[in-house]
């Protein structure tokens, strides 16, 4: 894997950050000239990434989300997504749709979104000390 390009970014996991986190993300990403479509997708995944960290990972207040985006020589975009947070007990649990910890307001899609705009997307979590999920997105591909 030959890295072309990386960015680190660390945000609090307040609900303010999330439009920010997105919209840099796909700043970053925009030298690929991803479609538009590509673009909405990076946004939507990361917003759903980010979006958890703020309601899940930090249930009594507010903590740190670590985005780190990296672009591979390949066109595939890696962007990983942690918090030092509660973690995740039953990752697969987690995965399935409409499953939440969030209350009745949660619609508990979260992960499911996220894989319908991603190629790949990894989640690594322990109980008490966080979660990390990898977002993986090919873009600038075009058939000529």
């Amino acid at each position: 894997m030959k890295v072309a390009n990386e960015m680190k970014l660390i945000l609090n996991s307040s609900s303010v950050n999330e439009g920010f986190a997105r919209v840099a993300v796909a700043a970053f990403v925009s030298r690929l000239d991803p479609t538009l479509e590509e673009i909405s997708d990076i946004k939507t995944a990361v917003s759903e990434a980010v979006t958890n960290c703020t309601v899940h990972a930090y249930p009594d207040g507010v903590g740190p989300v670590y985005i780190t985006v990296t672009v591979i020589k390949d066109g595939r975009v890696r962007i990983k997504i942690r918090d030092v947070g509660v973690g995740i007990e039953d990752i697969e649990r987690a995965r399935e749709p409409l499953f939440t910890t969030g209350g009745e307001e949660r619609a508990g899609l979260g992960f499911a979104v996220m894989e319908s705009f991603c190629d790949d997307v990894r989640v690594r979590s322990k109980p008490g000390k966080g979660t990390c999920v990898t977002l993986i997105k090919t873009v600038g591909e075009r058939d000529e």
